[in-house]
């Protein structure tokens, strides 16, 4: 079993930048696949970023280029660095991980509550403009 939590969410204007922390416990050696996923009220959850343990990193069309996904394996923690936030920035982000080795680009796909096997709670990121 793997915990996750995430933290470093809040309200920031557009244009300003937060970085969101996902402190991962348990059998976290287990995990290959890691992803920030959100969801904005009405809508779908959609994929964000993207990480694997060979350090391949992707992130959706909208936010390429502003955020930035990382991982630091001896703190067991993934972040996600948002810069130039957007009003349409606005949700609730998720971390999500999973043993199953994936390319980042199939790991965006998956943002169905059982296509990974592990999610936290979430963090909520407000952006005002």
């Amino acid at each position: 079993q793997v915990q996750l939590v995430e933290s470093g969410g809040g309200s920031v204007q557009a244009g300003g930048s937060l970085r969101l922390s996902c402190t991962a416990s348990g059998n976290v050696y287990s995990i290959y696949s890691w992803g920030w996923f959100r969801q904005a009220p009405g809508k779908e959850r959609e994929g964000v970023a993207a990480i694997n343990s060979d350090d391949y990193t992707n992130s959706a069309d909208s936010v390429k280029g502003r955020f930035t996904i990382s991982k630091d394996n001896e703190k067991n923690t993934l972040y996600l660095q948002m810069n130039n936030l957007k009003p349409e920035d606005t949700a609730m982000y998720y971390c999500a991980a999973d043993p199953r080795r994936s390319w980042p680009t199939e790991i965006l796909r998956r943002h169905g509550v059982n296509d990974m096997e592990y999610w936290g709670k979430g963090t909520l990121v407000t952006i005002s403009s």
